[in-house]
């Protein structure tokens, strides 16, 4: 048996990709068949009832469209942003002996625009999320 070298083209019917297409082909015919099924057996009677949204046994009143303040918006950004960054110190962590004292520069450096971000964010009122007092 010769060794499959880099330039070696795989015949299209290789025994690998061969059974994948039929596999393949059988699950959409398979799923065709269902949805054939499903829609000729089931049954098409129209009612309001069946067009109301069902809120878990809850018959909604009202619009679900609700206002939502914006230091709940701030709140979900900056935990997305920190929490995205915890994921690069993490990995960091996990690669720690490998990256050397390099590594450890670079994650300081990280960890201090984070620091300053935060600063950032305190300063400029990002966390105060009470009633605000209006002095006029």
């Amino acid at each position: 048996m010769q060794p499959i070298l880099d330039g070696a083209r795989l015949s299209p019917w290789e025994p690998g990709l061969f059974s994948l297409a039929v596999y393949a082909l059988m699950v959409l015919g398979l799923v065709a068949v269902l949805l054939f099924f499903a829609s000729w057996l089931g049954e098409k009677k129209d009612n309001p009832e069946k067009l109301r949204p069902y809120e878990s046994g809850i018959i909604p009143t009202g619009s679900a469209r609700l206002r939502y303040p914006v230091p709940f918006f701030l709140v979900a950004i900056f935990f997305l942003i920190f929490d995205v960054e915890a994921a690069y110190i993490f990995s960091w962590a996990i690669s720690y002996y490998r990256l050397g004292w390099a590594g450890w520069l670079q994650i300081s450096f990280f960890i201090f625009v984070l620091l300053l971000g935060l600063v950032y964010i305190w300063r400029k009122g990002g966390l105060e999320w009470g009633p605000t007092s209006r002095e006029d």
